[in-house]
């Protein structure tokens, strides 16, 4: 006889999947943090960034234009502190005529500070122009010219070569215990000088430094000691230079020997 036997089997345990456990606490605290830190920030700038309410200039203007740089400035005020373009306003604050240096910084909570100096003139350029010890022609059409200055000329763009050979010059004379009251350059490339006692040179274009050192050497050797009578003396010589007198001399006279 057969019997039947039923088994009951066990069944397989099913696999569990684990899930992660989400910290929403951390989650909510470190939003927070991040929000407090982000609306921080923006209420900093908010604060610092509040509109300009005073723009203070420092500076002489006795040639300056104290208004331009006023009218310039206007627009700046109101707006944000932090925002405004520092090296813009400087930028535009150079070009005034006789502005020499500009300096812009902020001054919290809402100022603009802005210190000027102006140029110093060294040298009259042309007729109406002026040159600053750099060389540099920082007014081409001056209402006023300050006496004693030295006359300068030359063909456009040149300003910054014969401001050089001035200064070259200038040094040498000094130590003799004169001074170059005009330097001009032609537009051939001819230098010529007039000195502060009324002794004119011509030096032409070409061995310019050469002419100028037997000048010097004449001006050491002989020329001082006649200078009352000389005109001019004229370099452009290969062998020498040439002595044109104030008077003509007389037939039979005496005549220094240069």
């Amino acid at each position: 006889m057969s019997v039947l036997t039923r088994r009951n089997r066990k069944r397989r345990a099913e696999p569990r999947i684990k899930l992660p456990v989400i910290p929403w606490l951390r989650i909510t605290s470190a939003l927070g943090v991040l929000m407090l830190a982000i609306g921080a920030v923006l209420a900093g700038r908010w604060l610092l960034d509040r509109p300009v309410e005073q723009v203070v200039i420092n500076g002489e203007f006795e040639r300056v234009s104290a208004d331009r740089l006023e009218s310039l400035l206007r627009p700046y005020m109101g707006q944000g502190f932090l925002a405004a373009p520092l090296d813009m306003i400087q930028q535009q604050l150079a070009e005034v005529p006789w502005v020499a240096t500009v300096r812009v910084s902020r001054k919290w909570p809402g100022t603009l500070d802005v210190t000027v100096t102006a140029e110093q003139p060294a040298a009259r350029w042309g007729e109406h122009g002026l040159l600053n010890p750099q060389g540099r022609l920082f007014v081409r059409h001056a209402d006023h010219i300050p006496a004693g200055l030295p006359r300068l000329d030359g063909p456009a763009g040149s300003e910054a070569e014969v401001a050089a050979r001035y200064v070259a010059i200038q040094e040498q004379l000094v130590q003799r215990g004169l001074a170059l009251a005009v330097l001009e350059l032609d537009t051939r490339g001819a230098w010529s000088l007039r000195l502060s006692n009324g002794i004119q040179v011509r030096l032409g274009s070409q061995d310019v430094d050469i002419r100028l050192a037997l000048f010097f050497e004449a001006l050491d050797t002989v020329v001082t000691g006649i200078a009352a009578e000389v005109n001019y003396v004229d370099m452009r010589y290969t062998n020498g230079f040439a002595v044109g007198w104030k008077q003509p001399h007389a037939a039979g006279e005496q005549v220094p020997n240069v």
